[in-house]
């Protein structure tokens, strides 16, 4: 992409064509082949009817806001804290460092699952209680955010069911008890700042990175900011735009998927540009219990095709 310029004609928006994947349609093969295709091209796919309403959606969208437009110090009484709960202020993370002058242009706020101090489980990275905003500051809110939580995984686990086929597996080969079934589910609220990218400078909305997990669920609202580069070694790199669907999930696979499947399917590159907006998304991240085996998988490796990675 182009460097932007502080004056002059602003260069032509490349926007990237991805799959749709309904997961209303009765014929399952022809959504296995549409997944199949996405994920050995560029591991992006939009995936609509996914059982959770356009009104519910709104209203967590505006429940995110709520919590977005509370004063700082507000904020900061619920500050992530080392299980990974809570509130990330601007500036606050580097996903980019080698190319970023500052951290990301964006605030976030992450719940998982809810695991009680006094359950053994929590001992575990990334397990234990979430922290709330009090009731009073914002009625409700935890409950909605709950309710997504758990309406997120169901769909995570239905995306999960037509990747396992897309690999040749039996249906239920990740969405069973010993893969999925104590998963390490985040949900990240996201605001970006009316500010605008400019990659030459090192400012971004978000740096380039892939997420390291099992797959990624993305709602966003219609304000154009994610990019994809299918190419990260190209020189230079081509980043196209993915441009929001109202009420689709935009999902994306991770590194952890990508290694699973001897590096057939793909974790790809992709960064958020500001473009003077306030932009906000809901970012639902899946990945499996702790103690899943991830090891190639069967059907992607051969005499010929031998693992690439170190099981």
């Amino acid at each position: 992409m182009e460097s932007q310029k502080q004056s002059g004609p602003e260069p032509p928006i490349k926007v990237s064509t991805i799959n749709c994947i309904d997961l209303s349609n009765p014929d399952i093969g022809e959504s296995v082949a549409l997944l199949k295709q996405a994920c050995l091209d560029c591991g992006f796919f939009y995936v609509v009817n996914h059982g959770i309403s356009q009104e519910f959606m709104d209203e967590v969208f505006a429940q995110s806001k709520k919590f977005f437009y509370l004063p700082l110090n507000e904020k900061l009484k619920v500050l992530r804290n080392e299980k990974h709960r809570g509130y990330t202020p601007m500036f606050d993370e580097f996903l980019d460092p080698d190319n970023q002058v500052h951290g990301d242009y964006k605030e976030g706020y992450y719940i998982g699952v809810d695991v009680p101090e006094n359950d053994p489980e929590s001992e575990k990275p990334f397990n234990g209680p979430n922290v709330w905003p009090a009731d009073g500051v914002l009625p409700g809110w935890r409950q909605t955010m709950e309710k997504f939580h758990h309406e997120a995984l169901e769909v995570g686990k239905a995306v999960s069911r037509i990747i396992a086929l897309a690999l040749d597996l039996e249906v239920d080969f990740f969405d069973k008890p010993e893969v999925l079934g104590k998963p390490i589910a985040t949900l990240r609220l996201l605001h970006y700042e009316d500010q605008f990218s400019d990659p030459a400078k090192g400012i971004y909305g978000a740096g380039a990175h892939s997420d390291f997990g099992f797959i990624t669920l993305l709602a966003t609202d219609d304000v154009m900011g994610l990019q994809i580069c299918k190419d990260k070694d190209a020189k230079p790199q081509i980043w196209e735009y993915v441009t929001p669907i109202k009420g689709a999930f935009i999902v994306n696979l991770g590194d952890m998927l990508e290694r699973w499947s001897n590096c057939m399917f793909k974790s790809t590159l992709h960064r958020v540009l500001g473009n003077g907006q306030d932009r906000y998304s809901i970012a639902y991240f899946v990945e499996p219990n702790h103690d899943c085996l991830v090891e190639c998988l069967p059907t992607c490796k051969t005499e010929k095709s031998p693992p690439k990675l170190a099981d």
